[in-house]
């Protein structure tokens, strides 16, 4: 089946929005300032509601640590603009540092199956397979609802739990009876259901977040810019293999490589235990290094080096191709 497409939302989309105040008055309140602010990034967001923690942080990287007295206060034109400016760019970099994954769900998906006789069919068939679970070759008309669950976000329909006009389009084709269907009549019920539901979206897509992370190098080179969060990492690391004493034939690089792969949310690195692919990116890294440094590495501030070095390949690799993982990897 197709699948949904995702979008990150990593700030880009923030940095050219306009953002001139709309307001007559010579002097604006904070309240005026965030809420502007607020609706011209959702806008520019597919609509989708800003986190209280994004808003804050972006309210403290600017200087602003009291949000109801910021809210409260009053402020010229001129100082309110440059809030506005600030706040939003603050906005962008910690969208940047920690993006957001989201599908837009606009009926695209749906039009895949419904434009091509032979996968739609294909698409009913394996519905109704699924359905039939006493393979009686009749399923209950109700059951185009649990076709629509089963197909999910990926194929492009939005969880009925979130998206009320679902409900409404399924009352409209009277799908709620007991009346049973045999696979050709379940596809001639199903097929106008998604019609009226891809042209629905059409009008006014869903954007569904995704519980996906993106490992994109901005949170490596984030830490690799403060000298006292990398000395930090550094020291812990130093410590751990001072704890960790293997045995002889385990060198340095690896030592460093199973850090990594243990404290990879601090570090900003991607969790190896998503997928096969992140193992052979590691296994990729580490072997170039490997090759380069067969000296004996025993002193911290070699250790330190090294560790930067693999941090800035880590880097390269992921501003170029971005990896995204489950945020609960097992």
């Amino acid at each position: 089946m197709s699948e949904a497409t995702i979008t990150i939302l990593d700030g880009t989309q923030l940095r050219s929005i306009d953002l001139s105040l709309s307001f007559s008055d010579r002097s604006v309140t904070g309240a005026q300032v965030l809420d502007l602010a607020d609706s011209s990034v959702s806008s520019s967001l597919f609509g989708i509601a800003l986190s209280e923690t994004l808003r804050s942080s972006a309210l403290n990287r600017i200087g602003f640590h009291d949000i109801v007295a910021f809210r409260r206060s009053e402020l010229t034109r001129e100082r309110a603009s440059e809030i506005l400016k600030d706040y939003v760019a603050a906005i962008a970099d910690g969208l940047r540092d920690d993006p957001v994954v989201v599908s837009i769900l606009d009926g695209n998906n749906l039009r895949v199956f419904l434009d091509d006789e032979d996968d739609f069919a294909m698409l009913a068939e394996t519905l109704f397979t699924d359905l039939d679970t006493e393979d009686k070759g009749k399923i209950k008309k109700s059951e185009v609802k649990n076709a629509l669950i089963h197909m999910g976000v990926e194929t492009g329909v939005p969880p009925l739990s979130e998206y009320p006009l679902l409900s409404d389009i399924l009352q409209k084709h009277e799908v709620e009876s007991s009346n049973e269907l045999g696979q050709a009549q379940f596809a001639e019920v199903l097929q106008p259901v998604l019609q009226e539901l891809a042209d629905t979206l059409a009008k006014k897509p869903y954007v569904f977040i995704r519980s996906i992370k993106v490992a994109n190098g901005a949170q490596i080179k984030k830490l690799l810019a403060d000298e006292k969060q990398f000395s930090n990492v550094i020291e812990k690391l130093w410590q751990w293999q001072g704890t960790h004493k293997e045995e002889d034939e385990v060198t340095t690089l690896q030592k460093i490589r199973n850090y990594f792969e243990k404290e990879w949310r601090e570090l900003g690195l991607p969790p190896t235990e998503a997928n096969d692919a992140m193992v052979l990116l590691y296994d990729a890294i580490f072997a170039d290094i490997a090759k380069e440094k067969c000296g004996s590495i025993s002193e911290k501030n070699q250790v330190e080096k090294l560790a930067k070095e693999i941090l800035e390949i880590f880097v390269e690799q992921l501003e170029a191709s971005p990896v995204y993982y489950d945020c609960d990897p097992k």
